[in-house]
């Protein structure tokens, strides 16, 4: 699929003079010990319907059972309320991921797991999450099922609807979707059933 045509760019922002960081008492690596696991930050990418939501809540009722202390951040369910200001343009979308970049973060910052299922379709916005999570940190999933098999699905009726016109911004049939550049795990659900999906992802924390 195509790239985006028409550049955008986000309002900058200029914290107030009075804004400085606080350091506080208790480290990461502290909040990491306590929890005694290693913090990572999940991110699913992938068309709708290639089974992002699925994947990630099988894999955060996973670690749970387990012991490990994880969250899910659902692409849906967060425009329910943290960003239910936003719409679905370009620009919309890049801060939509932004806003949960830095939650995710913050919640690693805990000591948490955290999963993320997003569609998160530009290159340029996975990076800029990838890039404030330190090293080692940032394991990005990409749900390569072809959009036949998507559309197929079609579990919310969106690409319906899409096609009908109704849709006038939907990734993979009026909006571009970039194939992440360096995964770190490729999973294919026509071919891979949920549970052995989720058996690769925890074997890439490894």
């Amino acid at each position: 699929m195509s790239k985006p045509n028409t550049p955008y760019q986000l309002k900058d922002i200029t914290l107030p003079s009075n804004a400085v960081w606080h350091r506080c008492t208790v480290s990461n690596a502290a909040r990491a010990e306590l929890m005694a696991q290693q913090p990572r930050c999940i991110w699913l990418t992938g068309l709708s319907g290639s089974g992002k939501s699925t994947i990630a809540n099988a894999l955060d009722a996973t670690f749970n059972t387990n012991g490990i202390k994880s969250f899910l951040l659902d692409g849906d369910n967060v425009r329910h309320g943290l960003n239910k200001d936003l719409g679905m343009t370009e620009a919309d979308r890049a801060e939509n991921i932004r806003r949960v970049g830095e939650v995710a973060k913050l919640m690693v910052d805990a000591g948490l797991i955290v999963i993320c299922a997003f569609i998160s379709p530009y290159n340029r916005d996975r990076q800029m999450v990838r890039s404030i999570f330190d090293y080692n940190q940032f394991l990005e999933v990409y749900l390569e099922t072809p959009l036949a098999v998507c559309e197929d699905r079609d579990p919310k009726g969106l690409y319906k609807k899409a096609r009908a016109g109704v849709i006038k911004q939907f990734t993979g049939i009026s909006d571009p979707y970039e194939t992440p550049e360096n995964p770190e795990v490729v999973i294919n659900t026509a071919e891979l059933s949920t549970g052995d999906s989720v058996k690769r992802i925890i074997a890439a924390l490894a």
